[in-house]
């Protein structure tokens, strides 16, 4: 199982994203923002000028690179990130993450259960 895994969709818009972004931009983060009734959403950012990307995992596919904040990783090790147009014409990143214990009613927030090592 790989870490993360970055479908083309995703690249292509990471790598879209980037162009369009101010040209000191750093690069795109997916980070986890405590909200919702699950407890937890996925976020994706620009990472600015003179932010740390050293305390972050780095993954890269398809020319495409996204940085992860090593207190996360722990909670999407295995998932898969995916960009897609839905039946409405609606974009977005969607994430599919074998780590999460339960969703929310709207599927906007999520939770993961913390597993004890002995």
């Amino acid at each position: 199982m790989l870490p993360i895994t970055i479908t083309e969709n995703a690249a292509s818009q990471i790598k879209a994203l980037l162009q369009a972004a101010p040209q000191d931009t750093q690069g795109v983060r997916l980070t986890i923002k405590s909200t919702g009734c699950s407890g937890n959403s996925y976020a994706m950012e620009y990472i600015k000028p003179g932010e740390a990307v050293d305390s972050d995992d780095k993954f890269e596919a398809h020319g495409a690179t996204l940085y992860i904040p090593k207190m996360h990783s722990w909670m999407l090790f295995g998932m898969s990130v995916d960009y897609a147009v839905d039946e409405l014409g609606n974009a977005r990143f969607s994430f599919s993450n074998p780590n999460e214990s339960g969703r929310c009613g709207c599927g906007e927030s999520f939770h993961v259960e913390q597993q004890k090592v002995n």
